[in-house]
């Protein structure tokens, strides 16, 4: 269920992530950027890699908040204990499982 999960985050993050590249690098040159004033000293292909990463990075973290919103109060609140090896704590709660 976890793999299914991760799916579910990656590969749209992946695709999104893509299109962010191609949009942005069509109006930015990455030999004309600059950090705290002084040109980058990348390579345009490192440029375009590290972009990547980040443009994926930050939507794998919306495509996983939304993966964690939809998720149902069963699932967030429910005990992964066995009934017969569950803390005194969880089982005070009512059945779990």
């Amino acid at each position: 269920m976890w793999v299914q999960r991760l799916m579910w985050i990656a590969w749209p993050a992946f695709l999104v992530a893509a299109v962010l590249e191609m949009v942005v690098f069509a109006f930015v040159d990455p030999s004309d950027l600059h950090w705290f004033g002084s040109p980058l000293a990348l390579s345009r292909e490192a440029v375009y890699t590290l972009a990547f990463f980040v443009f994926w990075a930050a939507t794998m973290v919306s495509s996983a908040l939304t993966t964690l919103l939809a998720m149902s109060p069963f699932e967030v609140n429910r005990c992964p204990i066995p009934e017969g090896e569950r803390p005194s704590d969880c089982a005070k709660s009512g059945n779990c499982g």
